[in-house]
């Protein structure tokens, strides 16, 4: 343990010896900002000597300032790899701390920020967006308009997202202002497309606008690959769950000996389980993925049901009807003389 650290540990189990809690958090912030006055410094250490600290802490508030602190002093002292483990257990974090809206849209804006930084957390990132974008339901305008830039973002992000297909950004009022704000009603139009039309709308909408798409660092070639396989998993969710392969190569704007190749790109990408049927031309659709879950998918939803539970109740009528017959057939031959 280094002199530092040994300083500091002394100066943390003061906060052990106060009677009251706001005492206690006072002292708090007083330590916590002093240990991360330079945190270029020996950040790995400075984080070492907060962990101690909010294992010494009972005040649940305390803890979750210290917390903030930590999350501070590793993106200033570039130690992120350091927290982001803990990250997986923000759930119960937030159940022990019980802190309000405003406390937990700061926590999970900052960690999607972290988050953002390393590629190969992008869903995770997108995940502590959504979260932060989704706690200002129920706000007024003026307080919903501070989310409008990160809702862009959440938009964006979706869109480059090469392995994410549903998402319920459109359900989110933090999203819906854009629809028609001056600056970003576009970029919600954008959005809609994705979750609600097929490629023919988007090649559309890129004709328009590609200066627009370009300054969000989006690649038309991307766009085109996954509106395609978008559009293809909407083509499956037709209640009869056959799909002729002029109809896709006609939506997806690809050659005739190009339909499986995309049929098996949908299925390694987990957005359908299907059988291709070469002798008919057709897919045949057990499982799509919805890109949206709303009224619509409700409604086919019950529909399947429906129909399930109708020929659940004919198997089980066809059952009992031979039982009936079978039983019948015993008792005759119960009769017969020998």
């Amino acid at each position: 343990m280094t002199d530092l650290e040994c300083i500091f540990t002394i100066i943390c189990n003061l906060v052990t010896k106060t009677t009251s809690v706001d005492e206690s958090l006072e002292i708090v912030k007083l330590i916590t900002s002093k240990i991360t006055q330079q945190p270029n410094d020996k950040p790995a250490l400075r984080l070492k000597i907060l962990f101690n600290l909010y294992n010494l802490l009972e005040n649940p508030y305390s803890r979750f300032v210290v917390y903030t602190k930590a999350l501070d002093l590793a993106v200033e002292g570039k130690v992120t790899e350091s927290v982001i483990p803990s990250f997986k257990k923000i759930d119960s974090f937030l159940k022990e701390w019980n802190i309000g809206t405003l406390d937990q849209r700061a926590l999970f804006l900052s960690i999607s920020n972290i988050l953002k930084e390393n590629k190969s957390l992008a869903k995770d990132s997108f995940y502590f967006l959504t979260k932060y974008l989704a706690t200002f339901a129920g706000e007024d305008t003026y307080t919903m308009s501070e989310a409008k830039e990160e809702a862009v973002r959440a938009i964006v992000e979706f869109v480059k997202a090469p392995d994410m297909f549903q998402c319920d950004l459109l359900d989110m009022p933090a999203v819906g202002q854009l629809e028609k704000d001056g600056k970003y009603a576009l970029v919600y139009q954008f959005l809609k497309i994705f979750l609600t039309q097929r490629l023919d709308a988007y090649l559309d909408f890129h004709a328009a606008n590609s200066t627009l798409l370009k300054s969000y660092g989006l690649v038309h070639e991307d766009c085109i690959t996954k509106m395609r396989l978008m559009s293809l998993a909407d083509l499956g969710s037709n209640d009869s769950g056959v799909i002729p392969y002029p109809l896709i190569k006609d939506t997806l704007r690809i050659n005739d000996d190009e339909v499986e190749f995309w049929i098996v790109k949908a299925i390694t990408a987990k957005l359908l389980d299907c059988k291709m049927d070469q002798m008919n031309q057709t897919a045949i659709v057990s499982r799509c993925t919805e890109r949206v879950f709303g009224p619509t998918q409700w409604k086919a939803l019950r529909s399947k049901l429906g129909a399930w539970r109708v020929n659940i109740a004919s198997v089980i009528n066809t059952i009992q009807a031979n039982k009936t017959t079978e039983e019948s057939a015993q008792a005759m031959q119960g009769m017969t003389i020998r």
